[in-house]
């Protein structure tokens, strides 16, 4: 399919090419006059683009009709949910919002007075945070997102809107990501098209085309294979920006590498080994980076052995060799790179970060190697430990969650004297609570005691909470009472975490005892507090006394006591009073999804699948997100019933790879009980490729669809050796030893003699030799069916030197017998006394 997509843009790009040919010679020169004013105007407005490329004629609609349109685009379905005076409000924002004389036609005048007026009417409708992002680039991407980027011309060259960069570049990347998402090839050329077109606009319009504009075009073109194309487009941006060569080498290199092309990649290697320009130290940098990109190892070593690395200034280029060099324990090159920046002056802190890099980035190497690997690097290059590196190796232990390590380090900082930072020690705490270490917050609060940490509100917080998770409520209290050696107050926080865990205990008195001794310390219960208290509420009641208090402390609705509404409604079985909360006239637009996810969740949680199911139905026609939440909790209430096709849709909707995966092995415990062979199938290609890096993880894949068709009642055997042969043949994996145990008992169920026999050959075969308890399974199995010859053959094979061994076989003997014959019960009671 991109192979011939590959040929007809080629030819779409090569005939707008033709229509562009008078653009070179037109082309402005780069003065500083040119630059100067390019920098305030974008020399032509896309008003004039929507003309000449869209063909779109203005019927001189008034602001007020644009506006409306806008709104009804932009909000869609969720206007109805406005009372008719925040309608009137909203609308009448947006109306004021697009008044904003953008560009003002006053004709020519001073360009300097033009740009402080427009830039004083701007700041009276909008205040800027100053790491907030434009709102006007917001604009754009709800724009193009909703509208597409034609129609997204159109609006603002209705607008009178200026162009700049950073537009262009909201639309080009947007293109580029819609070609992605479509599997409809007339539809990515279309989108491919358009972000030709507005990148030969940039270029007609004098900007000078860098790399944020072009990079999302030329990765599409490598990650699909699209030489042809590649070619063309960077023919177009060397014209207009010959500084960008290097870059494109980075690119070009990725290429090839893509494609496999085994000649161009040698080819380029050769030519840069010539080259002797300035900018040759450049071009090997760049095709280091996409050699790392590419993990072709062979290549990148031998390049890196002719580069001066210390013409290399970019960090977060040094850092990405690093990443490789660990990735493929290429230790002598990462060494002697690591010398070089020494030798040639780089700060200890820069080059104990790049070690960091080095290290954690090994694969397959436990959390101790990693931290003795980086001590010796440390020592060999005779560079001293300071404390922040430390704390980079507690942050990545964190991360994984390794906390007992952590603390063991936290243990060596401060026997080298070094502080901890409370940052780092707040890390450890969130780790553990994650990881549910709770036991370790003694051991934390131990060290904070000896060694004069000062804690925050947010340590206090986590250090309770972990208490309370281990069920020691009064280590909890005691906690709060300790604040005062701190000259600290407790907060509504470190009551909630008290709060919330006999809520867990079904322990309501006590919980409600909380707020009580809230006031008691004159601490104010927040929002959090109510929702808690809300939530737990098991009669509509006690949720309206709970608002009542909230409204008289003056505490906000926030979008949790919402969702705290519909879960306390739901509980107490008022559904319709669940489903009334998201009409509530406080709920806010921007977490409107959520709480309906919440309310889809609550629903399906308690038997009203139709109405949660309608609501699912609804989101989706106004193309609104199912948090994941929402969606297990359909998919869990509809295993009983289905339909398959609903379930399999459920499940492709869902982001996150554990999420995912939980909810596969759902369906497929769904697919076995109603025998769909099919999408089983489908479902364990999909595990395989998930793990296919995991060999681990890949092995145990297949173990618990086996135990699910073991504990099927009635047992369908031949389903489960169906799905044996189709692992074997079409996945092209064995089965782990656990698959095979289950069908061993699979067979026991159905009284199948011949597949038992079939199931103990597929050990050998499989490469699993047999063990104690593979032939304590299988003596059972003889046993159970009959087979009492082969289940002496299987006994003698049966160690007797273990008394837990022993009381196993003597108690199959009990169930089953052991057949007639002097034999026989000679065997058996010489296992009467076995293991003693």
């Amino acid at each position: 399919m991109r192979g011939s997509k590959s040929k007809t843009l080629s030819s779409l790009f090569r005939s707008a090419s033709k229509l562009s040919k008078q653009w070179k010679s037109a082309s402005p020169k780069n003065s500083a006059e040119d630059i100067a004013l390019k920098n305030y105007v974008s020399s032509k407005p896309l008003s004039e683009i929507a003309a000449e490329t869209l063909k779109f004629n203005s019927h001189g609609e008034s602001p007020t009709l644009l506006s409306t349109e806008l709104s009804s685009i932009f909000c869609g379905d969720l206007d109805s949910d406005l009372t008719d005076s925040e309608e009137s409000s909203y609308r009448s924002g947006l109306e004021n919002v697009l008044d904003v004389p953008w560009l003002a036609n006053e004709g020519k005048c001073n360009t300097s007075a033009r740009q402080k007026v427009i830039s004083r009417e701007r700041k009276e409708k909008w205040t800027f945070k100053n790491t907030e992002i434009s709102r006007f680039h917001q604009l754009v991407n709800q724009c193009g997102c909703k509208l597409g980027a034609d129609t997204t011309i159109k609006v603002f060259g209705k607008l009178g809107r200026e162009t700049g960069m950073k537009e262009y570049n909201s639309l080009i990347k947007l293109c580029i990501e819609r070609a992605r998402e479509t599997n409809d090839e007339e539809v990515s050329l279309q989108k491919l098209s358009k972000a030709y077109q507005l990148l030969k606009s940039m270029t007609e319009q004098g900007f000078q085309v860098e790399e944020e504009s072009y990079g999302p075009i030329l990765m599409y073109f490598v990650d699909y294979g699209m030489v042809q194309e590649f070619d063309f487009y960077c023919e177009l941006i060397i014209d207009r920006n010959a500084d960008s060569l290097a870059r494109l080498a980075y690119y070009e290199m990725l290429l090839w590498t893509k494609v496999q092309n085994e000649d161009k990649i040698e080819e380029l290697l050769y030519h840069l080994s010539l080259y002797d320009g300035t900018d040759k130290s450049v071009f090997q940098e760049n095709y280091l980076l996409a050699l790392c990109e590419s993990n072709r190892v062979k290549d990148f070593e031998r390049l890196l052995q002719t580069i001066d690395t210390t013409t290399i200034s970019s960090t977060a280029s040094l850092t990405n060799i690093f990443k490789f060099l660990g990735k493929y324990r290429l230790e002598s090159s990462a060494v002697k790179l690591l010398q070089e920046l020494v030798t040639s002056g780089n700060g200890e802190k820069v080059i104990s970060n790049f070690i960091y890099t080095y290290t954690t980035n090994i694969p397959s190497l436990a959390v101790e190697d990693i931290t003795l690997e980086f001590k010796n690097l440390h020592a060999e290059l005779e560079l001293k430990l300071a404390s922040s590196q430390y704390q980079n190796l507690i942050k990545y232990c964190c991360e994984l969650f390794k906390v007992h390590a952590a603390l063991d380090m936290v243990d060596l900082m401060f026997e080298g004297g070094m502080k901890l930072s409370l940052e780092t020690l707040n890390s450890i705490l969130e780790a553990c609570d994650k990881s549910c270490e709770y036991q370790l917050v003694h051991r934390i609060y131990s060290l904070i005691l000896r060694h004069d940490i000062k804690p925050n509100s947010e340590t206090f917080r986590i250090m309770i909470n972990m208490t309370v998770r281990s069920k020691d409520f009064e280590g909890a209290y005691g906690m709060l009472k300790d604040l005062e050696k701190f000259n600290m107050r407790p907060t509504p926080g470190m009551y909630n975490a008290i709060m919330a865990g006999y809520f867990r205990e079904k322990d309501t008195r006590a919980a409600l005892e909380v707020l009580k001794k809230m006031d008691d310390a004159n601490v104010k219960a927040d929002s959090q507090t109510f929702s808690y208290l809300i939530a737990n509420c098991s009669s509509e009641d006690d949720i309206s006394k709970f608002l009542d208090e909230m409204k008289d402390s003056g505490v906000p609705l926030t979008k949790y006591v919402y969702m705290a509404l519909i879960n306390g409604y739901a509980a107490s079985g008022q559904f319709e009073q669940a489903k009334q909360v998201i009409n509530e006239r406080g709920v806010h637009v921007k977490g409107f999804n959520e709480i309906r996810s919440v309310l889809v969740s609550a629903l399906a949680s308690h038997g009203q699948m139709s109405d949660a199911l309608k609501i699912y139905e609804e989101m989706k026609e106004s193309q609104c997100k199912l948090e994941p939440k929402a969606i297990i909790a359909l998919i869990e209430n509809l295993l009983s019933e289905g339909p398959l096709d609903r379930l399999l849709h459920l499940l492709e909707q869902l982001n996150g790879l554990d999420l995912w995966v939980d909810a596969a092995y759902r369906v497929i415990s769904y697919c076995i009980r109603q025998n769909h062979f099919r999408s089983i199938v489908d479902l364990l290609k999909k595990l395989v490729d998930i793990y296919k890096d995991d060999e681990v993880a890949q092995e145990s894949v297949f173990d618990e669809v086996f135990f699910h068709i073991a504990e099927k009642d009635p047992i369908n055997l031949q389903f489960g050796l169906d799905l044996l042969q189709v692992i074997k043949k079409e996945i092209g994996l064995l089965p782990s030893r656990q698959c095979l145990d289950f069908l061993l008992s699979a067979c026991v169920k159905a009284k199948d003699l011949e597949a038992c026999h079939l199931i103990w050959e597929e050990y050998k075969i499989s490469g699993l030799p047999y063990n104690i308890l593979s032939y304590v399974r299988m003596y059972r199995a003889m046993l159970a069916l009959g087979d009492y010859e082969y289940a002496a053959d299987i006994l003698d094979k049966i160690p007797r030197d273990d008394i837990h061994v022993c009381s196993v076989v003597q108690a199959c003997q009990a169930a089953y017998g052991t057949g007639k014959g002097k034999g026989k019960k000679k065997k058996k009671e010489n296992w009467e006394g076995c293991g003693m």
